[in-house]
């Protein structure tokens, strides 16, 4: 955007989402003026600073659920937020997967989304390092794979850094959990009790911290898995929020509260739901003896 004058021959701007200033004579400065603090060009920018910030953290959000959940995207969605800086920036260089009539994600057609138009569909770098399109005739909807699902997921984490590719969102470089041959008996996964925190709160307030909801002493993951809505949840404690509390077991549940065994866990409700438990279980006190162990 152009220069904006205010008061006192300055003139303000966005840089990205940061307000920046320049001196009456043109020369830019390291920080806006005390003075110019409450001046209406400047405090308008910076709300909208403020809803940008908020604005890319929503879209960023949104591309992550579409991730976490497997979720089928269609293309003319993608079409239609793609002139958005803020959206494209967030879907920019992820794996996306064309979705057939059936439902059937084709993972040997993935690329790396550069585009998507209206008329000519998504543009795509493929495996092999070319620039191709998916006919929007043939592929109505694509997918965004939770890495767990993509077979060659080393591959393409060497082919990524080979093109130099970064992601807003985490998706090739998002830590992967697969079930244990252990896991094959039982409704929970203890692998991430006994975790001590000194007071209920500091577990509670990293649980909501890292994004997750706090419910019945429980952080909870909602998930959805071959279509089908679930839950991960992880116990950290119903005590007074001051008190101590040690972490519990890991579990999983369907739409109706009923848990499920863990051999009928699927691959990206396992992987997300151990995700969570691993990044709370993480903020832990560490006795000295465990610090030792490690």
């Amino acid at each position: 955007m152009g220069w904006i004058e205010t008061s006192g021959g300055y003139a303000v701007t966005l840089d990205g989402t940061r307000v920046v200033c320049r001196s009456a004579a043109g020369r830019p400065l390291k920080q806006v003026p005390a003075k110019l603090k409450d001046d209406a060009e400047v405090v308008r920018l910076r709300q909208l600073a403020e809803w940008l910030e908020r604005h890319e953290r929503e879209c960023r959000e949104q591309v992550d659920t579409w991730l976490a959940r497997s979720l089928p995207v269609p293309v003319a969605l993608l079409a239609r937020v793609w002139p958005d800086p803020a959206w494209q920036g967030a879907l920019r260089d992820l794996v996306v997967v064309p979705v057939a009539g059936d439902g059937s994600a084709d993972t040997a057609c993935a690329g790396f989304l550069r585009d998507a138009d209206p008329v000519r569909g998504v543009g795509i770098v493929d495996l092999d390092g070319d620039s191709v399109r998916l006919d929007p005739v043939e592929v109505e909807t694509v997918l965004i794979p939770h890495p767990v699902l993509l077979e060659d997921l080393a591959e393409l984490r060497e082919f990524a850094a080979e093109l130099g590719i970064t992601q807003s969102v985490e998706q090739l470089f998002r830590e992967v959990w697969r079930r244990p041959e252990a896991a094959s008996t039982g409704t929970n996964w203890r692998a991430y009790a006994h975790g001590k925190f000194g007071q209920l709160r500091h577990a509670t307030g990293r649980a909501t911290s890292l994004g997750y909801r706090v419910r019945g002493g429980q952080a909870v993951c909602a998930l959805v898995e071959g279509g089908r809505q679930l839950e991960a949840a992880y116990w950290l404690g119903d005590d007074y929020p001051e008190s101590e509390t040690l972490t519990g077991a890991l579990e999983w549940r369907d739409a109706a509260g009923r848990r499920l065994p863990l051999t009928e866990v699927g691959p990206v409700a396992w992987s997300e739901g151990e995700r969570m438990a691993a990044l709370v279980y993480a903020g832990r006190v560490i006795e000295s003896d465990e610090e030792g162990a490690l």
